[in-house]
């Protein structure tokens, strides 16, 4: 049993965000949290109780801010805002994402600074230990005010109204990434022993202003991605390999008269995975006859590169995102209530964007490799379309033809979601983010880029194969004998998809390249 991760005390980390939201990790409120919370609360009644209106305590909200709300009607203004702010439509966001949302808004809570009771916090927790995941829909938030209606959604469920799904109390001994059971959030907490919560002044505004829908799918995507990045490397290595490239340009000291950080990461990688190949090694030396390779080999470490240092920009955005306070109004330490803007997501929404353009580039270099292992005129000697039996058999033809339409599509999505802003609130928000939309098309790009990358790598295990006798490296090597253990080695023509789908595993799962880790040179 995992662990459980520990709310309140310092910033979470992204493993232990990744932790709760993907496998299912349990969390702890840190007493000294909880005192926090408690002192902060009872500013917050102070406020209640001035007959002068204070924002987000005895106001309306947003455009109606200036409207005085009567103590005995502050009930229903906060349900009223959680259901009215509910308005989520489209497909059900995944369960890992949702838990996410929830664990953030936790921290947040936890920071002492919102003005929730101890009580709200606590059910927060007690949700996620329980397996208590709130149906939240796709389209709904502009990620500015955060994102309102995902947060709407989790607070729903926790006043006991709107649905969720169930998928086991938090253990930590596996993933929390299925369906689960759907059924009504009044139902699920009375099963679980959580009283439904009946927010008071402030509590509905601290559980919907945040940017953690957006943070929580940064995160997660900064995860998969020092996976893939490091798969792409690999995929990178089989192509050249089996291409008869050379590794001579990958040699540190001509990274280092370039001296980007990602380009020598990626380039030492590659050193690594093609080190010891009888196959590197069989056409090493001028009598070779080329002079260089094609870009999309000799280049490879650049373009990746590039990707890695964007990655390297976003989790600097990210750990302050973490670090961070995010509600409206806040409660500062010396106990004033104010009004801010934190909530705006245009830092985290900026990276979004910019991880999806880096995740197109590395997907159309993979594909271009893949190209280039299909095409007699190129491949240096390796049969067409690498098929059995050529113009009877296609081969691998059609599986360049798939990614090539996910680069399409990758190229689509890397068109920025965070400079557009519709205006909403009567004009009160008047220049939002779409920090939610960015990140929800940053995971689909996640998606291809893992596909496209599962291609090449079938394609190049499929390459190192028909150059036998010659042998491969060991790492790469390794790794033919991975995807060999789930698609068959060249021969005639056969249902190529569930092939296609069973290497997308072994590269989602970290299996190819973790292979290829345990076996490169040291």
């Amino acid at each position: 049993m995992t662990e459980p991760v520990l709310v309140g005390a310092a910033p979470l980390s992204p493993a232990d965000v990744v932790a709760v939201a993907r496998h299912g990790a349990p969390v702890s409120l840190d007493e000294g949290a909880i005192d926090r919370i408690a002192e902060t609360r009872d500013v917050i009644d102070a406020l209640a109780a001035d007959p002068h209106p204070h924002y987000g305590v005895s106001t309306g909200f947003g455009a109606l801010a200036t409207t005085f709300i009567a103590p005995e009607r502050r009930h229903q203004l906060q349900a009223s805002l959680i259901r009215s702010h509910a308005a989520g439509t489209g497909a059900e966001v995944e369960i890992e994402v949702v838990r996410a949302l929830q664990l953030l808004r936790l921290q947040t809570l936890a920071s002492g600074r919102t003005g929730v009771r101890p009580v709200v916090a606590e059910t927060y927790a007690a949700m996620l230990n329980a397996g208590i995941t709130p149906v939240v829909r796709e389209y709904g938030s502009l990620g500015c005010s955060g994102d309102l209606a995902p947060l709407a959604h989790i607070a729903l469920a926790a006043i006991g109204e709107g649905a969720v799904r169930i998928s086991g109390p938090s253990t930590g001994s596996g993933p929390s990434t299925g369906s689960g059971t759907e059924m009504a959030a009044s139902d699920a907490l009375a099963a679980a022993g959580i009283e439904p919560l009946v927010l008071v002044e402030k509590e509905g505004l601290a559980l919907i202003n945040g940017t953690d829908g957006m943070l929580g799918m940064l995160l997660l995507a900064l995860h998969d991605l020092e996976m893939l990045l490091t798969t792409a490397d690999l995929a990178a290595a089989m192509s050249i390999e089996s291409q008869f490239g050379t590794d001579a340009v990958f040699a540190a000291d001509l990274m280092a008269l370039r001296p980007q950080t990602g380009q020598a990461r990626s380039a030492a990688n590659l050193r690594s995975f093609l080190a010891g190949s009888p196959m590197v090694a069989s056409h090493a030396g001028p009598e070779d006859g080329r002079v260089q390779d094609a870009y999309s080999l000799r280049c490879s470490p650049q373009v990746h590169g590039a990707a890695r240092d964007t990655m390297e920009h976003a989790a600097a955005i990210a750990s302050r995102e973490l670090a961070s306070v995010i509600d409206n109004p806040v409660i500062t330490v010396d106990g004033r209530i104010e009004s801010n803007g934190n909530f705006h997501g245009a830092p985290v929404a900026a990276v979004l964007d910019f991880l999806a353009i880096s995740v197109a580039d590395v997907a159309s270099v993979s594909e271009r490799r893949t190209d280039r292992a299909l095409d007699p005129a190129r491949s240096r000697g390796l049969p067409p379309f690498l098929a059995h039996e050529v113009g009877v058999d296609s081969g691998l033809m059609i599986a360049q033809y798939a990614a090539a339409g996910i680069v399409s599509e990758l190229k689509r999505l890397a068109v920025p979601a965070s400079v557009d802003s519709i205006p909403s609130s009567a004009m009160q928000e008047d220049h939002v983010s779409m920090g939610w939309a960015a990140a929800r098309k940053l995971r689909r790009a996640i998606d291809g880029l893992t596909r496209v990358l599962a291609i090449e790598v079938l394609t190049g295990a499929r390459a190192l194969d028909l150059r036998g006798p010659l042998e491969a490296g060991p790492a790469t090597g390794a790794v033919r004998d991975l995807v060999r253990t789930v698609a068959e080695g060249p021969g005639p023509d056969r249902f190529l998809s569930p092939e296609i789908e069973a290497v997308t595993d072994l590269v989602r799962s970290g299996a190819v390249a973790r292979t290829a880790k345990e076996n490169a040179h040291a």
